[in-house]
């Protein structure tokens, strides 16, 4: 079926259901932000495939939401499909429960249908709250539509789970399993269901290929004050595997008896993350919930000094793939022949040759020109672009290897510049720098941290909607939390040993984008009256490209950490390179930049306050 077909068959399980809309978010039971196939309903009924957005229709309407990162891209994939595309964020734009109150009066409609097993608790009390508010719209949870009609819908996934070994955890499950408990008890607790799976695959020191990119697997955890219960499907399970789970004292149950064990959980309360726990088993539950996150993304989020140890090694491997790939890349596009696909192809065969190495931790952003402005972009047959010995290229990409994963944007002039180009990529290079350089307050949260990397950007009158850095998993998901870096407001706080990346951008639609991203370990800095500070360290071994910077715009204290930055990339990363072309090319791209003019320096408008 084409979309407009998959919804006329919706509506009409509706009509017989009575229900006058149905919402689709973009999770699945595990409030993860990439899903098996099976969850990824709203793909399905909308043809929109980006990792954020909620489709909802109607008898007679069907729009999608999604936000800043996707709008170019949703536009293109909604044509034609019947969605309207909402754009997320915008004041114009209305929230899905207000948008569905005006709709549904308009036709006498009072009944919404939203599957409670893929929203979360959070979410589903919010809609039912806000829909009460706009003429007493009610909710009804307990009905998946698609199970009905999507006729060719894959299978829960099946894959065999694996071993994450101490040599690269750095901490044994039983020991975390310990730490959780002390938690739990601090919290006046009894028990916690954990549902997010990369919170599930760090307790057990397990992976899995159960989410493309993502070394999870699908499952519950559920534990007791004096037991853990793991529920799976036992085929995912070998020998090896179950016996480990014997040796730390996890039982095993089947993966559909979590709601039995939660309506039978007979403990005075249990931890319940609202946030995270999905609407259908948060209300299973008959005992007292104690409504808090849970302990598990903050202990996550803290890397042990294996873990750290394995995101170095891990970079300079990566360094070493990225390169070999950035000598091969302008001579190959000048040659001609090369495309958005062949080159994302080029760059992941590169990295396979790298020891430890296990999978692609996101699908490449190779997008060229226009397409880079477009913030997730990933290239397809139909959108694949030939590339060209002039403008840029945006290239966002990373690698899971199984001591870490890895995270790196790179913009790539690949021929002749224009004058906004350069200025752009100027501008998006002393964001990133200022960021990197900037000593804070043990316990900032992001937020607080997150202008920096926009203050001349600003200046100009020029922003970007997305955040500026999130957390990065140990042969995890390569989008981590809890803490982030962003304008909206994120009151985590930022602590020593947090990976987290720095990547600033700038997007002129149908034009070009300018992002550059590197992955960094937060240090402490030094320690006053004032209290302990802190500093960031890149762990991205990559030259970042001089030749579009505009030096006349950049201040001394950030042509003085580039740099250093490139001698640092220079001095590891030269003792791992066996091709001689492939060091002379990292010392060609790595030599010094001389300082800026005292005066061509000074941006308009700006005293040189950093003096």
């Amino acid at each position: 079926m084409n979309i407009p077909e998959r919804i006329s068959a919706l509506r009409e399980v509706m009509r017989r259901e009575s229900i006058d809309a149905f919402i689709f978010p973009s999770t699945d039971p595990h409030n993860g932000e990439y899903v098996p196939d099976h969850w990824k309903c709203r793909e399905w009924i909308s043809g929109f495939n980006g990792s954020a957005g909620t489709a909802v229709v109607t008898l007679n309407e069907a729009a999608l939401w999604t936000d800043s990162r996707y709008f170019i891209a949703a536009a293109e994939q909604l044509e034609g499909t019947g969605f309207v595309l909402m754009k997320d964020g915008l004041d114009d734009t209305p929230s899905i429960s207000k948008w569905l109150g005006r709709k549904l009066s308009f036709n006498g409609g009072n009944c919404v249908g939203v599957d409670g097993m893929v929203m979360s608790a959070n979410d589903t009390g919010n809609l039912i709250s806000e829909l009460q508010k706009e003429g007493g719209i009610t909710v009804r949870t307990n009905f998946d539509p698609l199970a009905e009609i999507w006729k060719d819908r894959p299978e829960i996934p099946l894959n065999p789970i694996e071993i994450q070994p101490l040599e690269y955890a750095g901490e044994s499950a039983e020991s975390k399993l310990e730490r959780i408990r002390q938690a739990i008890r601090t919290r006046h607790s009894c028990g916690i269901l954990v549902s997010t799976l990369d919170d599930i695959a760090w307790t057990l020191n397990l992976r899995g290929t159960d989410v493309h990119c993502n070394p999870v697997f699908v499952s519950y955890l559920l534990l007791k004050e004096d037991t853990t219960t793991l529920f799976v499907n036992s085929k995912k399970l070998t020998k090896e595997v179950s016996d480990y789970l014997a040796s730390i004292n996890v039982k095993v149950e089947p993966y559909e008896n979590v709601r039995k064990a939660l309506k039978e959980y007979k403990a005075y309360n249990i931890i319940l993350d609202k946030a995270t726990t999905c609407h259908t088993l948060y209300n299973d539950v008959r005992v007292k919930v104690a409504d808090c996150e849970s302990p598990i993304p903050a202990m996550k989020a803290i890397k042990n000094e294996t873990e750290v140890k394995g995101f170095r090694e891990a970079m300079k491997r990566d360094g070493v793939a990225l390169v070999k790939f950035l000598r091969w890349l302008k001579p190959a596009v000048e040659k001609g022949g090369e495309t958005e696909l062949s080159i994302s192809q080029k760059l992941t065969s590169l990295r396979a040759e790298q020891s430890l190495f296990r999978d692609i931790s996101f699908d490449t952003i190779s997008a060229y020109q226009k397409h880079g402005a477009i913030v997730h972009y990933e290239p397809t047959t139909e959108t694949d672009a030939s590339v060209r010995p002039e403008g840029f290229l945006l290239l966002d990409s990373g690698a899971q290897y199984q001591d870490a994963t890895t995270d790196i944007t790179r913009t790539i002039p690949l021929g002749k510049l224009t004058d906004e180009q350069r200025k752009v990529y100027t501008l998006v290079l002393k964001g990133n720098i200022q960021l990197a350089m900037l000593k804070f307050p043990d316990g900032a949260s992001g937020t607080q941290i997150d202008a920096l990397a926009r203050m001349d950007m600003w200046r100009e009158g020029m922003n970007y909607l997305h955040g500026t850095g999130h957390g990065v998993g140990s042969y995890l998901n390569v989008h981590e939390g809890p803490h982030q870096i962003r304008m909206q407001w994120k009151p985590c706080p930022l602590r020593t040993n947090m990976i987290v990346t720095d990547e600033p951008g700038l997007y002129l639609e149908g034009r070009f984008g300018v992002r550059i991203e590197n992955t960094m370990i937060i240090l402490p800095y030094k320690e006053t009256e004032f209290g302990r500070f802190l500093q960031m360290e890149p762990l991205t071994l990559c030259p970042i490209d001089t030749e579009p910077i505009i030096i006349d715009m950049m201040r001394p204290e950030e042509t003085e950490w580039l740099n250093e930055y490139h001698k640092r990339v220079r001095e590891e990363l030269l003792p791992l390179l066996e091709d001689e072309e492939d060091r002379e090319w990292l010392k060609t791209e790595t030599r010094p930049l001389p300082p800026p003019s005292p005066v061509g320096r000074e941006l308009e408008g700006e005293k040189d306050f950093m003096q």
